[in-house]
């Protein structure tokens, strides 16, 4: 398999006037290759989710080299950037921040495509073919975000996330609002993206049975370092690191 993402050394400070300086990502390195779904575990505060935006360039990088297919992409600005999110997306844990509530979901969904300049005919049948390959009507194009569940708001979500066709898609606690029928559910939407499209996945999670149904590999971040990594069953079933097993002793 070749690798689609790389990242070498990422490291992420936050500045803040009157404070020490906060290292929320320290010296991170891992590869992603096509097809693959790896996990990041850890605990709240680990930095996962901080891992998660600088891997989107959501927010920047202060040290450290991330490449995308082979393009180093550490340092691109925001124009730069929109040939990348055709190859990257994100899904996050709250599905109501993904949207403008004064706006339709469908609005929402078809915003990237609309910047391409894509006509409206086409835009309206790629919202329709993506809502239904999500396990939502078209009607749902219409509604707005309050007027649709939980679920059913985070089933449109990576709608919007995959409407650009993406090769790589990153859920930071994609499910953990959800309640478990909804969770199993979305947990199938996934896999069934997975199998269908080669999607390769970034899986940030704190639930270590969905990892490890999931997953292919483990990355677990403790303090911003990544402390162990492997096959998934090898990580969760025999973990080396004292942080790693502890963390699976509280899951259990």
């Amino acid at each position: 398999m070749s690798i689609i993402l790389e990242a070498e050394h990422l490291t992420k400070i936050f500045t803040r006037r009157g404070s020490e300086p906060l290292k929320a990502v320290d010296d991170v390195s891992f590869q992603l290759e096509s097809g693959e779904t790896l996990g990041i575990v850890g605990e709240s505060g680990s930095g996962k989710s901080t891992l998660a935006k600088m891997l989107t360039r959501l927010t920047d990088i202060s040290s450290g080299t991330l490449r995308v297919e082979e393009k180093d992409i550490t340092s691109l600005k925001r124009r730069e950037l929109r040939e990348i999110y055709g190859t990257i997306q994100m899904v996050f844990q709250d599905p109501m921040s993904s949207f403008d509530p004064r706006k339709t979901l469908g609005y929402g969904i078809c915003e990237s495509l609309r910047n391409r300049g894509m006509k409206k005919t086409e835009v309206d049948e790629r919202v329709k073919q993506t809502l239904e390959q999500c396990g939502l009507s078209s009607e749902f194009a219409d509604r707005y975000p309050h007027e649709v569940s939980g679920g059913q708001c985070q089933r449109a979500a990576i709608a919007r996330a995959l409407i650009v066709e993406p090769k790589i898609l990153i859920c930071d606690e994609a499910t953990s609002a959800l309640d478990v029928t909804i969770q199993k559910q979305i947990m199938e939407l996934l896999q069934e993206l997975k199998e269908k499209r080669g999607l390769s996945f970034i899986f940030i999670c704190h639930n270590l049975a969905l990892v490890q149904e999931f997953c292919d590999r483990v990355l677990v971040l403790y303090d911003g370092k990544n402390v162990e990594e492997g096959t998934t069953d090898k990580v969760i079933l025999h973990p080396q690191n004292e942080y790693t097993k502890k963390l699976i002793e509280s899951a259990s």
